[in-house]
């Protein structure tokens, strides 16, 4: 794990992040951008893509240690090269809205990758030497796959920040805060327990999520609310309050919502599911 710490730590590498950053958000908020993120999906969409690309260049592989599988190999490996740029779309798309340590590790994970395309687009150029080519592509790709693995489960890119919520708060209603310090649409962050929380009073409907975001923790206590939507600072990600669904991406859980009602002035929470 020394390397990948090395990685993280790699601050030479932020003037490439900050180009390679610009690029990648060129491609404005808005539907493309969430089809890339797999708002859709409800999760990452770029591990499922990675998939296609992956397998038919591993196939590629196998298939070269039977002789008279050249053409078939070759059909492997250009069916990867094709499924490669959705699997680059939608990475580059979640890269550019991670935090430092996971992009320093993402830009060598993406240039890993680039170096398995070439190799493997060199391979279909250059008959002669396409299986050295082929493996030496395969062994990228699965550099490349390993700095995946550690930025999704090491660094938890993509993951569910807020899905620990409902192991973490207790069963039943709660007090949270007398109803007059609910300031208008103004997001207001309390503490239930050990659990931050962010109440909206938009009229008489009084709404309350997790403070943190599904996406990468920021606080929606500090966003914006408008049109019954809560902003997170940090990336964008939009809340519908009624429900926790997502409106807008990088994040693409929900994030949990608890039921609310007054009692006596005081603002009572309760979140199905939990404990």
């Amino acid at each position: 794990m020394h390397f990948t710490s090395y990685l993280e730590r790699a601050t030479r590498l932020d003037p490439l992040i900050g180009a390679g950053q610009r690029a990648a958000r060129l491609l404005p908020p808005g539907r493309v951008r969430d089809a890339l993120h797999g708002v859709w999906l409800g999760h990452p969409l770029h591990p499922v893509l990675v998939q296609v690309p992956v397998g038919t260049w591993l196939s590629a592989s196998l298939m070269d240690t039977w002789p008279g599988n050249e053409q078939a190999s070759r059909r492997l490996v250009l069916a990867g090269l094709a499924a490669s740029v959705p699997a680059t779309l939608a990475g580059a798309a979640d890269w550019s809205q991670q935090h430092e340590q996971q992009m320093r590790v993402g830009l060598v994970h993406a240039l890993a990758n680039m170096a398995a395309i070439a190799c493997y687009a060199a391979s279909v150029a250059v008959p002669a030497r396409a299986r050295s080519l082929r493996l030496a592509g395969l062994a990228a790709a699965g550099a490349g796959g390993f700095l995946g693995g550690h930025i999704a489960y090491r660094q938890s890119a993509g993951a569910n920040q807020a899905e620990p919520v409902p192991h973490l708060v207790e069963p039943g209603w709660h007090d949270l805060m007398p109803l007059g310090e609910l300031d208008g649409r103004r997001p207001a962050r309390h503490l239930l327990g050990d659990v931050p929380v962010v109440a909206v009073r938009d009229g008489e409907r009084i709404a309350v999520l997790a403070d943190r975001c599904s996406h990468l923790s920021g606080p929606l206590s500090g966003g914006d609310y408008r049109d019954g939507c809560l902003t997170c600072p940090w990336h964008g990600s939009t809340f519908r309050v009624a429900d926790g669904t997502v409106a807008r991406g990088p994040a693409t859980a929900p994030q949990p919502v608890f039921r609310t009602r007054v009692t006596g002035g005081i603002i009572q929470v309760c979140l199905p599911g939990a404990g």
